[in-house]
């Protein structure tokens, strides 16, 4: 396997926490709330603008894809994002937490929490600003034609002749994520627990990280 340059590319690459470059789609979005049970989700949709959290102790993701993109909200505002899917996700410990606008509260969701029991999801597509973790890639290429990607799922490619970078399966552990959208084929929230929390004791919102 060769890189974009023509030299040679190794099959495992470990980065440790790599910046937004080089982002992975964690799983769990604001469409957990909708997606508590297996189904269909568009590839694409309006989205708030509104940032969430996301945190997980492991990611094992089998096929994977990333290029730049944006997310459009109601007004149509667009939102520079990293565009990331994986085929088929486990998530280890899973967490997901926004702000209600206006308030000291929160909602939470937590999943995947006991032994052997991780969350799954498949077709994730994720649209994020921020990620970091301890990743390691396998076959990965750096560099391909946006237009070209096919690991990360049917939808997960970009505009041809833009960056993009895929991947046979990608570990993220210590995973802490800021997106705006995230979509999946099927969501499986394995001991699903979803809570409104009212302000820590420092008088902020709850929040995973």
């Amino acid at each position: 396997m060769k890189d974009a340059q023509g030299g040679p590319a190794y099959g495992r690459t470990n980065w440790r926490r790599f910046a937004v470059a080089a982002v992975v789609p964690v799983a769990a979005a604001g469409a957990l709330v909708v997606g508590m049970a297996n189904g269909a989700f568009a590839a694409s949709f309006t989205v708030s603008g509104q940032s969430f959290k996301i945190s997980a102790d492991k990611l094992e993701g089998t096929g994977f894809a990333q290029y730049g993109d944006k997310d459009t909200t109601a007004d149509g505002t667009q939102i520079p994002v990293a565009m990331s899917g994986i085929s088929s996700a486990k998530l280890y410990n899973l967490c997901q937490s926004v702000k209600m606008p206006g308030l000291p509260v929160s909602l939470t969701i937590r999943a995947g929490r006991e032994a052997g029991k991780p969350a799954e999801a498949t077709d994730l597509m994720i649209g994020m600003s921020e990620l970091s973790g301890d990743a390691e890639f396998k076959s990965i290429n750096i560099g391909q034609d946006a237009g070209t990607l096919g690991l990360g799922g049917e939808n997960a490619k970009g505009k041809t002749g833009t960056f993009g970078q895929e991947a046979k399966s990608v570990t993220i552990t210590d995973l802490r994520q800021v997106s705006t959208s995230t979509s999946a084929g099927t969501f499986k929230l394995k001991g699903l627990n979803l809570k409104v929390n009212g302000p820590g004791a420092d008088g902020k919102p709850v929040e995973c990280f």
